[in-house]
């Protein structure tokens, strides 16, 4: 019995050193999210550890949040860190972490603190250029390791309303007035104005408070000095990719403005190194999808279909381009190849749009889940991709910030939600698009499980939370106990929190199949705020 027990003792010790060995091997890549979000962080990481990665994220307290618009000296002296190993010499290159692939940055995390930081600072242009400086450095330490690296051009709200709290508070004021500038004097360089809207840019002028429109236009003069620094450090070969986003764009305004320059600026780079595009909270998605498939070697083919109608020729609400353009980009971000022969394809995009070309909002009310132009057709598209047994992802963008109802209902009566690979509807048109590209492309690789357990999170987040439940909540947040409201939930976050659990709990029993290893659902809103929610289960 004894000599038994010591041959499993050192069977077992054998397994131990078996899994331990396995699980230093296991590839890892180093990942900064441009915020502490849960789609910029959590769910963007939860996507790449499906596939074995290991992934190093910082400590929350160094992401920036609502409240904190980040520590990027810390973020760079964390990164060095944890990617080199302790140094034994005095000069550069020093020895990377065995195992480490890629590391793939936020740029408006590494030199603003996060995203929302590049809106509001007050930063010297002179700290700026020194932070951009340390990605040369970072390069010059550690020559082996693949750099990705994602930032913004600032973005240009249309209203103060749109703008929330992430702009300086006199954006509330006067957005709408700066927008419409901005979008004159975009208008003005590309093809003239009329008379009357000559008259409208002096009146603008006299209207928007000179200190209001100064400090808007320095911070934004720094981020495109910043911009240029970084096309610069491209040309120079320190990424292995580099990408511009646009958010809360439109085509005539500053944000656009910006980028025709830094477009052209960077137009010797190929699009394999450089693009810039519409969007900016799917590009951490997108860069380690990208480097993934340079890790592993490979190229996905992807074949994209549109609803009827208007289709690619869509320009989404807060873009600047069409759809398809985006698409294509993001495309060619994440490392893959647009192919026009569905037979080639390793995945199949299907975007919904409305079939008349508009992006309305989730929460609108017309968003129920009555047929709506388009939606049968789609569904049926979904149907027939599915039945040649291609994997099928879905890009919703008929609305923003949510699903569209009227065809969710349609693909639970046809059982097809849980034969997708992916799916995407949670914010604006080119954030959804880019999530599901890099989901759907890296789901290939998935067991059926793991495609599952996404899916099922982008169901209850973008379906039952942003299309449903976000909305009962918001009608009764009055009614629950503190001080808040839907923009700063302050006292009432609790409360909102454990009305939104029994909503979605209700609406995951209705609507979709049950897991066996999901019990409850947990909800908490990490930004005290109703637009987006952690949602676990």
């Amino acid at each position: 019995m004894i000599k038994i027990r010591r041959i499993m003792v050192a069977a077992l010790c054998c397994m131990a050193m078996m899994v331990s060995a396995m699980t230093e091997a296991a590839d890892k890549i180093v990942f900064i999210p441009q915020d502490n979000r849960p789609i910029s962080d959590e769910q963007t990481v939860d996507t790449i550890k499906q596939l074995g990665y290991e992934v190093i994220v910082p400590p929350d307290e160094l992401l920036g949040s609502r409240d904190n618009l980040g520590n990027p000296d810390k973020l760079w002296n964390w990164l060095e860190e944890s990617t080199t190993v302790p140094k034994k010499k005095k000069k550069p290159p020093y020895k990377t972490i065995p195992g480490i692939k890629a590391v793939v940055l936020s740029g408006d995390s590494m030199i603003y603190g996060s995203l929302v930081g590049s809106r509001k600072h007050s930063i010297t242009q002179e700290k700026l250029m020194e932070r951009v400086a340390r990605f040369q450095e970072f390069k010059d330490n550690h020559p082996d390791v693949k750099l990705y690296v994602f930032s913004s051009i600032m973005r240009t709200p249309r209203t103060g309303e749109a703008a929330g709290t992430e702009e300086p508070s006199y954006y509330l004021s006067y957005g709408a007035d700066i927008f419409r500038y901005t979008a004159l004097k975009d208008k003005d360089e590309m093809e003239g104005l009329t008379k009357r809207e000559k008259k409208e840019i002096k009146f603008l002028e006299d209207l928007i408070p000179p200190a209001a429109i100064d400090d808007w236009m320095s911070r934004r003069t720094k981020n495109f000095a910043v911009n240029k620094a970084m096309i610069d450090l491209a040309k120079k070969d320190v990424f292995s990719y580099f990408c511009l986003g646009r958010d809360d764009n439109a085509p005539y305004s500053q944000t656009h403005k910006e980028s025709r320059y830094l477009t052209a600026y960077g137009k010797s780079l190929g699009r394999t190194k450089f693009n810039n595009m519409a969007g900016i909270d799917e590009f951490g998605m997108l860069l380690l999808t990208r480097a993934v498939h340079d890790i592993e070697h490979t190229m996905p083919f992807v074949y994209v279909k549109y609803n009827w109608g208007e289709g690619p020729d869509v320009v989404p609400s807060f873009s600047d381009e069409a759809i398809d353009k985006t698409i294509r980009s993001h495309i060619i971000m994440a490392g893959g190849m647009y192919v026009t022969i569905p037979d080639r394809a390793d995945l199949v995009l299907l975007v919904n749009t409305n079939p008349g070309g508009e992006t309305f909002e989730a929460n609108w009310a017309d968003n129920d889940r009555k047929p709506k132009a388009g939606s049968t057709y789609f569904a049926n598209m979904v149907a027939e991709e599915l039945k040649h047994g291609k994997a099928v992802g879905i890009a919703d963008i008929a609305y923003a910030n949510g699903s569209d109802n009227a065809l969710m209902e349609i693909l639970k009566e046809k059982k097809l939600l849980f034969r997708l690979n992916a799916y995407s509807g949670w914010n604006t048109a080119t954030n959804s698009s880019g999530f599901v590209l890099g989901q759907g492309m890296l789901s290939i690789q998935m067991t059926p499980e793991s495609r599952k357990r996404l899916l099922y999170t982008r169901l209850l987040d973008d379906w039952a939370y942003q299309a449903n439940v976000r909305q009962i909540v918001a009608e009764k947040l009055s009614y629950l106990p503190g001080e808040g409201d839907y923009g700063s939930l302050n006292g009432k976050t609790e409360a909102a929190a454990q009305y939104a659990e029994r909503f979605m709990q209700n609406f995951a029993d209705f609507n979709l199949p049950a897991f066996v290893d999901v019990n409850t659902i947990k909800v908490s809103f990490p930004w005290k705020r109703m637009f987006e929610c952690r949602v676990k289960f």
